[in-house]
């Protein structure tokens, strides 16, 4: 392998996208508990910091790219329970195919030739390629070189503003309902 491309690269999901989505998150059921009758009150609180466990599990998705081939999941903390993700030796990619959305962006499918995610033969299959990943013009580089794919006309799935608008809006949110319980009077407990 070339000098430029470690040995194994890690990607998580990018901080902007990971953040606008706990925020929302918190933004969306954190007044829940304060707002409940007070029987269910102690109920709420343990189901938000379940949900918030949940969240911060999903966001926590990595693509891992090594010698051998790609591989997207989740940590060993919560891999064990989420049990999603694919994996694909670079001897079984074939290319990229892209793929419209609704909402006007493009998505990108990692095709494999013959061949499971796991390696063994089989039917030809197709990988969503990650597009929220934290460094991505690195990622993609790093994808291209070890792939031998062109990742020219591969972008991210939505531009930043949107997850900007997004953050700014949830906090906002979580802002306004501070100083809505706190006029109340409401204490946290």
């Amino acid at each position: 392998m070339s000098a430029a491309v470690p040995e194994r690269s890690v990607y998580g999901m990018a901080p902007l996208i990971r953040f606008t989505l706990l925020a929302l998150y918190g933004a969306l059921v954190l007044p829940l508990p304060l707002l409940a009758p007070a029987g269910l009150g102690a109920f709420l609180w343990g189901a938000v910091a379940l949900g918030w466990v949940l969240v911060v599990a999903i966001t926590s998705e990595q693509v891992i790219l090594n010698q051998d081939g790609l591989r997207v999941g989740h940590p060993a903390w919560c891999g064990w329970w989420l049990k999603r993700g694919w994996q694909l030796p670079w001897s079984r990619v074939e290319g990229l195919s892209a793929v419209a959305t609704s909402q006007g962006g493009r998505v990108f499918y990692v095709r494999s030739s013959g061949g499971s995610a796991s390696g063994e033969g089989g039917a030809r299959q197709a990988f969503l390629l990650p597009q929220r990943v934290e460094r991505f013009e690195e990622f993609l580089s790093a994808f291209t070189a070890r792939s031998g794919v062109s990742t020219a006309s591969v972008a991210r799935i939505t531009p930043p503003w949107t997850y900007q608008l997004l953050a700014l809006m949830s906090v906002a949110l979580l802002v306004g309902e501070g100083v809505t319980l706190a006029r109340m009077g409401f204490r946290l407990p």
